[in-house]
């Protein structure tokens, strides 16, 4: 299927390389705007670097059809010049360094996860490229003084912490104290989960809950048996995962083999994982935080709102069950772009930077405004609920969360 798409949109995929066809990328070449990423094809992250790739070509090839970027009365299509980075951030950062000086690129989008966001951020920085990127959600990436980055998505530590807020709720309805909660976790050493972990921690002392699991994922996310068997014998209320999409399919996994009972489970990265598809005992109850939903009313002018942007997706790529929201945020950011370049009514680099600084919208994602730091302060995170049936349920609030018993 991702052969077949690549060939759909007209690139090419050889020596590591996925891009446009044609001669020397600029920053502009004849009526088309080069934008540049590193993505993850291969490696751990390949699965969401994908998703991130179909969210990138779904918005460009959009707004090409709608009339393209209009910069000094004249229209200009989108495209990406992609180079694979192999999920490795060394590699990232040569690669942004290639875009750079060797392909003349001056306009970047992020590539996928934290880890090679913060490889290239200052790649980017050192030579002053605009970059929009969508995937790197740690709040470490915002304290650098970074100018020329800008971030659509919610930081890292608003991906799982606000379970424990409506776990507390639920308790205090209940008749229960939130201080008698007991929470197990388990987390990859990446930036980004450790900022999920940190903002957990956060908001288990202000309820005053009690953490007694606190472990690691392995590096290679393919094995939490150790973790599950603390987790049988001390029976916590909470279990919280974060390992990207490969963590979350081994946490569903082995809860199924383990036959894992929790009150409450929550676990990044559920659509990426495709959890209910392939683990639907293990990923039943699970609470997955993310970044969209197609029941948000925001809309924009090329995409409608939240729900046609749902359709319009799933029929362009039949093969999802449910949107990945790392798609959604990917085709956010080259709307950004789009925006900020008609706004800034140039392709100069400090003037488009200065445009996308001044940042404020609404987009069928959510509503956009950056920080000084460069991060999205306009936009909360949402959660879902796996029921037995596989399907991604909306929660509203603490009192339509089911509570996770699964019949192994």
């Amino acid at each position: 299927m991702f052969r077949k798409y690549l060939v759909a949109v007209g690139a090419a995929l050889a020596m590591g390389v996925v891009g446009v066809s044609g001669g020397a990328m600029a920053k502009v070449e004849g009526d088309t705007i080069i934008l540049g990423s590193a993505l993850s094809f291969t490696g751990k992250y390949a699965a969401n670097g994908f998703h991130t790739q179909k969210g990138y070509d779904f918005a460009a090839n959009r707004i090409n059809e709608m009339g393209g970027v209009k910069v000094g009365g004249k229209s200009y299509k989108i495209a990406v010049k992609y180079y694979d980075d192999e999920s490795q951030g060394s590699r990232a950062a040569q690669l942004a360094e290639r875009l750079i000086n060797q392909d003349g690129v001056e306009f970047m989008l992020g590539p996928y996860s934290t880890g090679m966001t913060k490889a290239i951020a200052p790649v980017t920085e050192k030579y002053k490229i605009p970059m929009v990127e969508a995937e790197g959600a740690s709040r470490a990436l915002f304290t650098q003084g970074y100018k020329y980055m800008f971030a659509v998505l919610s930081t890292s530590e608003f991906y799982l912490a606000p379970i424990l807020d409506l776990v507390a709720e639920r308790a205090r309805a209940e008749g229960k104290s939130p201080s008698d909660i007991r929470i197990g976790m388990a987390f990859e050493g990446d930036g980004f989960s450790l900022d999920v972990k940190a903002g957990v921690v956060d908001v288990a002392k202000k309820h005053n809950m009690k953490i007694v699991i606190d472990d690691m994922l392995p590096a290679d996310l393919s094995d939490m048996s150790a973790t599950l068997t603390k987790f049988k014998a001390l029976k916590p209320d909470v279990l919280l995962v974060s390992g990207h999409d490969k963590g979350a399919a081994t946490a569903a996994r082995q809860m199924e083999e383990m036959q894992i009972q929790a009150p409450y489970v929550g676990i990044t990265h559920c659509e990426a994982s495709k959890m209910p598809e392939k683990f639907p005992k293990g990923a039943t109850g699970v609470l997955c935080p993310t970044q969209w939903l197609p029941g948000i009313p925001n809309k924009d002018n090329y995409f409608g709102n939240a729900s046609k942007f749902n359709q319009d997706v799933l029929e362009a790529y039949p093969e999802y069950k449910d949107i990945p929201y790392q798609l959604t945020q990917a085709a956010a950011a080259v709307l950004v772009f789009k925006d900020a370049f008609e706004r800034a009514n140039s392709f100069d680099k400090d003037a488009v930077r200065d445009a996308l600084a001044a940042t404020d919208m609404d987009t069928f994602y959510g509503s956009i405004k950056f920080a000084p730091e460069g991060n999205n302060i306009a936009k909360p995170m949402f959660y879902r609920q796996i029921d037995a049936n596989g399907k991604y349920q909306p929660v509203v609030s603490s009192d339509n969360i089911k509570i996770r018993n699964v019949a192994y």
